[in-house]
């Protein structure tokens, strides 16, 4: 199974549409994970057309129309993996331990807001991913998303995509 994670879009305010190569994993992908920051229903309306299936979550720049249509956590069991969506997951300091406590029954938690590209497993087997942001890289040197494949149980082929500058 095909998945693609992203997060942070934050169109129109930090770009006036989807960069062409994320719209292209969204049209192949099984799955679409969005971790929440959308700013605007057009873009939800988007993915939902595209996607196949979509698991995603509202996040702290959502305002009350995306906050009707989306969860704040989303939780989902695909191919015998236990997935959590979550907007935020507080600090980096102490993440693996809070996510780890906040989420017991859960293999992997897809987070944004930080717009920072993050993927670590916690001593327990959580696996942490972050997709940083497709659209707004912040004080990261690309933009990104991820992909990944779920089969019997196991999380593979977890690849960061960084896009190239926007023109």
């Amino acid at each position: 199974m095909r998945l693609l994670i992203t997060s942070d879009t934050h169109v129109p305010t930090r770009a006036r549409h989807l960069p062409a190569p994320l719209l292209a994993a969204v049209d192949e992908a099984d799955v679409v994970f969005h971790a929440g920051d959308w700013v605007d229903t057009a873009t939800l309306d988007l993915l939902l057309a595209r996607s196949e299936r979509l698991v995603a979550v509202h996040g702290n720049n959502d305002g009350p129309a995306l906050r009707e249509r989306l969860p704040g956590t989303a939780r989902v069991e695909l191919r015998g993996l236990r997935f959590a969506v979550v907007h935020e997951s507080g600090p980096a300091h102490g993440r693996e331990q809070r996510c780890e406590a906040r989420f017991p029954d859960t293999d992997v938690l897809v987070f944004g807001h930080s717009h920072i590209p993050w993927d670590t497993t916690t001593p327990g087997g959580l696996r942490l991913l972050n997709p940083g942001s497709p659209t707004d890289r912040r004080r990261q040197p690309f933009a990104t998303f991820l992909t990944a494949r779920a089969d019997d149980g196991r999380l593979l082929d977890v690849r960061l995509h960084r896009l190239p500058p926007r023109s």
